[in-house]
């Protein structure tokens, strides 16, 4: 555990004053912390405990505890000195603590006055959901981990949401928890991936919205797209749309082959996000390269067993593999089923 004492703190934050703007160190009441943590080129950081990052965070935030060995090391490995660091705790000590140590490794900072406490007493929203991220070329790409087959990815602004779902498992307020969506994409029609009430609430006249046929069948809203298809999304985004569907027997009929769609996301800086949708390891997986994070069903009979996520895994070869979609599969054995992989389980219920 890491302590600093008030004396040092003040030595920091004088030296801060003295130095190059970019590597100042601002305290920010909630009001302005709210614009400048959400704009461009800042990521948004907690620096509390695991448990009390579970229990409540701000939208968008990923949680590095400060009190842990190697917080530094940790940031220096995630993240360039091109970017803005907002970073908060509980009452505001913690993050001053981190603010002084971020300071001095270069990065420019911005810390909330008062913390989680003082966002909650000023009626900010607050999220539950886990957050990932990582980095195109400098920018931050961060990605919600809403539940299920559910994620939304965010960049420069714009949000992406997959599959969006408001009473699937735990309930999601669309309206209220997330502002509206530049672009939504649905991978296939079943009622654990097409919600129209959720569609609705995220979207404005400006949202893309892009579906298998029998999901726009069905609710009659936004444009069809099809296996080997293509679209341009938002900030320079490119989709590509990539084949989901059962091979094993007996299981055809839960997805059967070119319906469902899984989709393919690359960033302006290279970045390739997978989201596989519901699918087994099928032979068109060979044809996926160059993916740094990949998303992969393990919900058998419906998708994968654990054992098809691994053969699809060494197929696709991904960076990092965050499985989804997984129910009641026990996927603990899985990180070590893959030594060649950054597999990270994560809370997805």
């Amino acid at each position: 555990m890491r302590t600093m004492t008030s004396l040092s703190l003040m030595f920091m934050s004088v030296l801060g004053l003295f130095s190059c703007n970019l590597n100042a160190w601002t305290d920010t009441n909630p009001d302005q912390f709210q614009q400048a943590a959400y704009a461009q080129g800042t990521c948004l950081i907690d620096v509390r405990s695991a448990q009390e990052y579970a229990e409540g965070h701000l939208l968008n935030a990923i949680n590095i505890d400060w009190q842990k060995d190697g917080f530094i090391d940790e940031i220096n490995s995630r993240f360039s000195k091109d970017l803005t660091l907002a970073v908060y705790c509980r009452s505001g000590k913690r993050s001053a603590e981190a603010s002084a140590a971020l300071t001095e490794a270069g990065y420019k900072v911005i810390n909330l006055e008062n913390g989680f406490m003082g966002w909650s007493e000023a009626g900010k929203p607050v999220s539950t959901y886990e957050v990932e991220c990582f980095m195109d070329k400098g920018e931050p790409v961060i990605i919600t981990l809403i539940k299920h087959g559910t994620l939304a990815v965010s960049y420069k602004g714009a949000t992406i949401h997959f599959d969006p779902v408001s009473g699937y498992g735990k309930n999601t307020d669309y309206a209220t928890q997330f502002p509206k969506a530049d672009a939504v994409l649905v991978t296939h029609e079943h009622g654990d991936h097409l919600d129209r009430n959720a569609i609705t609430a995220l979207s404005s006249d400006n949202t893309i919205l892009l579906l298998n046929a029998k999901s726009q069948g069905q609710i009659g809203m936004g444009k069809s797209i099809a296996n080997y298809e293509k679209a341009d999304l938002v900030q320079g985004i490119k989709l590509d749309v990539v084949p989901a569907y059962n091979t094993t027997a007996g299981r055809e009929q839960f997805h059967p082959k070119g319906n469902g769609n899984g989709y393919i996301l690359t960033f302006p800086g290279g970045l390739r996000i997978y989201v596989a949708g519901d699918t087994e390891d099928i032979p068109e997986m060979a044809d996926i390269k160059d993916i740094d994070v990949a998303f992969l069903p393990v919900n058998q009979p419906y998708t994968m067993t654990v054992e098809q996520c691994v053969n699809a895994a060494n197929v696709i070869k991904p960076k990092v593999l965050i499985p989804y979609h997984f129910g009641q599969t026990d996927l603990q054995q899985l990180p070590s089923m893959l030594p060649g992989i950054d597999v990270r389980l994560r809370n997805m219920q």
